[in-house]
């Protein structure tokens, strides 16, 4: 059955590069409790159900693994997740929904067996909710009400995962402070293959925790250059400091949405790193990747150049392999650590422009063995 005004998504129409799309753990679960919901309401058994997708365009059509009645009031239905050509760690899995009527009126949710528990403030969920974020839930809660013929009936939908706790082991959740199993995730109900989605949305779930309710600084670093400088010079616990690889604009952009979510500012912004990735900023680069952008060598010489260093040092500069190799140059440079200094000072004023919840940035580079590039 087609859902009224909406437009099929075809899964096995392939992603621009040429692989099969999957369906999200979101998606999968979505579609248990709609299965489970046709049998607990009208005694229909359902080998595939039709899901809305978050967009509210489309649908996705999710096969139905199995389907049984737990006890006289529970019907549990299970779906294989499939996530395309992407190398998920829950490709594979079984998703199950556990649904039943309550005399609450309400949609509640609970964690079946294999997922997880939030246990630390500054995930989408509160501590002590299930694992299953706000997209899923939303799915959800439309599935019911596409069902649903009266508007005070609640159900309870206890989502689960096979296996789900082992899997979890090999995922970030952990380290989150999601016990238990795997999370319910997705945002658009799709798995795009191979794609840098989950790498992103991992970046905004580590800047959510870093912040927690009460952190006054957090740090993010393109890498591991500076994590001892976090660590040792900052005290920063591990969860503070954060690793968005090439993705500095996006971490941003997590992170001025969750301070407006909170509606709190930050005290202090650290962001630490080789320029060879940071100096980019200074060019308007905020995807740092180097299929995205230029070597930074033109910009360090640039600076160098405004502060009045010589035209053959600056042409060096422009010229070096790379940045660590202008680095070196400058090192026998007595004004180096004041370039470097307003390297970082520049940095900072544009990055602020990004994150104006926060009330200081600061920047600090580091040369390739992890040493500041200027005296603090």
């Amino acid at each position: 059955m087609a859902q009224t005004g909406l437009k099929e998504f075809d899964l096995n129409v392939f992603a621009p590069n040429g692989l099969r799309r999957g369906r999200t753990t979101g998606s999968c679960a979505t579609a248990a409790v709609k299965a489970a919901l046709y049998l607990l309401l009208y005694g229909e058994r359902r080998t595939q159900v039709n899901v809305t997708l978050p967009n509210g365009s489309h649908f996705l059509t999710v096969p139905v693994q199995n389907l049984y009645w737990l006890d006289s009031k529970t019907v549990r239905v299970e779906v294989f997740k499939d996530g395309g050509d992407d190398p998920d760690n829950t490709h594979g899995a079984t998703i199950f929904a556990e649904v039943q009527r309550n005399n609450e009126g309400k949609i509640r949710f609970f964690a079946g067996d294999g997922v997880g528990t939030a246990t630390q403030p500054g995930l989408r969920v509160a501590v002590g909710e299930p694992a299953i974020n706000p997209t899923p839930r939303n799915m959800m809660r439309l599935a019911v009400a596409e069902l649903d013929g009266t508007e005070n009936q609640g159900f309870d939908l206890t989502i689960g995962c096979v296996n789900g706790e082992a899997i979890a082991k090999k995922t970030f959740n952990p380290r989150l402070g999601i016990v238990g199993g795997i999370s319910i995730l997705g945002t658009s109900g799709i798995v795009e293959p191979l794609s840098l989605a989950s790498w992103i949305a991992s970046i905004e779930v580590y800047v959510r925790v870093a912040l927690g309710d009460k952190e006054t600084q957090i740090a993010l670093l393109p890498g591991k250059i500076g994590r001892v400088y976090a660590k040792e010079i900052l005290g920063l616990p591990v969860q503070q400091s954060v690793q968005i690889a090439n993705f500095l604009g996006d971490a941003l952009e997590f992170l001025q949405q969750a301070l407006a979510e909170q509606q709190r500012d930050l005290e202090v912004f650290w962001l630490l790193g080789h320029p060879g990735k940071l100096a980019k900023v200074l060019d308007g680069v905020w995807d740092t990747h180097s299929s995205k952008s230029d070597m930074a060598m033109s910009v360090v010489a640039r600076v160098a150049a405004e502060r009045g260093f010589n035209s053959r040092l600056v042409q060096e500069l422009a010229q070096a392999n790379t940045v660590e190799a202008a680095i070196e140059r400058l090192n026998s440079e007595p004004d180096s650590q004041a370039l470097w200094l307003d390297i970082e000072q520049r940095i900072a004023a544009l990055v602020h422009t990004r994150v104006p919840a926060v009330k200081r940035v600061e920047v600090r580079l580091f040369n390739l063995q992890g040493e500041s590039l200027r005296a603090d």
